[in-house]
């Protein structure tokens, strides 16, 4: 089975800080090695999880010590009240067919 590295962020924002959070979140260009990005809010939108899928360890490490993550992180700021974040390896589960 392939197996996928993932970094999973989850933030709860600031009250009323969802619109101006989402305009900093957003990096520009793209991080190389990214190969794909998921956005998860809580109902209330007070909490958002991110979970980004990398072609390596080496190559998530390289974007997270990155300046422009630095630049990103710094810009949301202002809008994060907590933050809790890991890096995982896994893979697909099969689901039985029915």
């Amino acid at each position: 089975m392939e197996e996928h590295f993932v970094w999973v962020t989850t933030r709860r924002i600031r009250p009323d800080a969802l619109e101006d959070f989402e305009k900093a979140w957003r990096p520009a260009p793209a991080p190389q090695g990214l190969l794909r990005a998921y956005a998860y809010w809580s109902e209330d939108g007070q909490e958002i999880t991110g979970v980004s899928f990398w072609d390596s360890r080496e190559t998530c490490d390289a974007w997270r010590s990155s300046e422009a993550e630095a630049q990103r992180r710094a810009a949301m700021a202002p809008y994060v009240a907590e933050e809790r974040e890991g890096f995982y390896r896994g893979r697909e589960l099969g689901i039985p067919q029915r």
